[in-house]
């Protein structure tokens, strides 16, 4: 079968091709690709080529299929997998596998590694590999971008439970962030930290009272503000306030001023930037824990912490990126429940689309970038929707779609743009 797919050659080369996909194994899956949304971590895994730790050393002659949030149906199961797969099941990828004897080792990954398989592509050959690890991950949602989210919701999903707190006297450590404790997500409003946000609302089992989301850019506060509302988080438990930093004089003591001056229980840094990291730490409480999620570019990326109250006060810090099996289950299950990721996505694109938006994507605004395979379509921001359809009848369609959804993207919207040419 031929596929077209987006492949990586070297450092900012990426290119759209045609070709035939090899034979299928009896442990091994052929599936259709229908949704991938794209990643900073692919647009860093360009950036590098060869030199990205997931990225094989001969990447030049055996280009590997770029994208890693994806979602799609199998056409075809090999024997080995037909008793617990079968053809027509809706599935997403958990791409960090822990596979040892991958293309480059432990770090090997579907979407950076592998030659036949990766989200930006119409067909694709899913290794035995992904299937021993349980990987491969039914999904029974309705649509399919759900499913393509469900990877970046398991990373925020990791992050908090990797948190931790400490009980004095003890050296047991107990994970989780702290129940009705007081969380702050720093530079909170890009994708994945509207992501965190979603979560912190719908999350069921344990729950932040106090959730304080801060950024310096006012309309995507204002975005992250009507998409995920106060009255919504009130609803549930959770006191939530948008902070922009950056029209405050003093940011760390208006933020800990909320707290009434305990601090943070629980810290989320989404940004690489010395100033966030280091406003994150000085609004620790005691026994805070700062969550540094943001992966730096820059291999010597470094901050200032105050280690008088890491000896005092017990502040600590993890650093978080993905998340597991377990993870994108229960990212998969609490969509099931109600968790809708549309607020995430700000733009649409065909597979024509994915070369030049993953090489500019810190360069391009908004949020997450949703990119469907099967349909060829320039990069499109949902907001421009209607100003389209002035002149263009599919364009004015969908606007009237997402008009009825808030102006978010839907299982309405995909269906009609799936049907136009996907």
């Amino acid at each position: 079968m031929k596929t077209r797919a987006v492949r990586l050659y070297g450092k900012k080369d990426l290119r759209l091709e045609e070709f035939e996909l090899p034979p299928l194994k009896e442990d091994e899956i052929l599936a259709k690709v229908v949704s991938d949304s794209i990643c900073m971590s692919s647009y860093k895994a360009s950036s590098q080529g060869a030199e990205h730790k997931r990225i094989p050393n001969d990447v030049a002659h055996n280009p590997i299929i770029i994208g890693h949030e994806f979602a799609g149906e199998l056409l075809e199961v090999g024997p080995k997998w037909a008793h617990k797969f079968k053809t027509g099941d809706k599935f997403s990828i958990q791409p960090a596998l822990y596979y040892e004897n991958g293309p480059v080792g432990l770090l090997s990954a579907p979407g950076y590694s592998y030659k036949y398989i990766g989200g930006d592509a119409t067909y694709v050959i899913i290794p035995n590999e992904v299937m021993e690890k349980d990987c491969l991950l039914k999904y029974e949602g309705e649509g399919f971008y759900p499913a393509s989210l469900s990877e970046p919701l398991s990373c925020v999903i990791g992050a908090m439970h990797a948190n931790y707190h400490t009980t004095p006297g003890s050296y047991e450590h107990k994970m989780e962030i702290v129940e009705g404790g007081n969380m702050a997500i720093l530079a909170g409003v890009g994708p994945m930290g509207l992501a965190a946000i979603n979560y912190v609302l719908h999350r069921e089992d344990r729950k932040p009272s106090l959730l304080v989301v801060t950024d310096v850019d006012q309309s995507r506060l204002d975005r992250a503000s009507m998409i995920y509302t106060a009255d919504f988080a009130a609803s549930r438990g959770i006191k939530l306030l948008y902070i922009n930093t950056g029209k405050v004089d003093d940011p760390i003591k208006v933020l800990r001023e909320l707290t009434g001056g305990k601090g943070f229980d629980d810290v989320f840094v989404f940004a690489p930037v010395r100033q966030v990291v280091e406003q994150g730490d000085a609004i620790l409480g005691f026994d805070g824990c700062l969550n540094f999620f943001a992966g730096p570019n820059d291999t010597n990326f470094s901050a200032m912490l105050n280690f008088y109250n890491v000896h005092y006060a017990y502040t600590h810090i993890v650093g978080t990126s993905g998340g597991n099996n377990n993870d994108m289950v229960e990212a998969l299950e609490v969509m099931s429940k109600g968790l809708d990721p549309a607020g995430l996505v700000t733009h649409i694109g065909g597979l024509n689309a994915v070369a030049d938006t993953t090489n500019n994507l810190p360069n391009i605004p908004g949020g997450k970038k949703l990119i469907y395979t099967h349909i060829d379509m320039p990069l499109t921001a949902i907001d421009d929707f209607g100003k389209l359809g002035e002149s263009n009848d599919f364009f004015r369609e969908l606007a009237d779609i997402c008009r009825r959804h808030d102006g978010l993207w839907s299982v309405e919207a995909e269906a009609f743009l799936l049907s136009k040419g996907g």
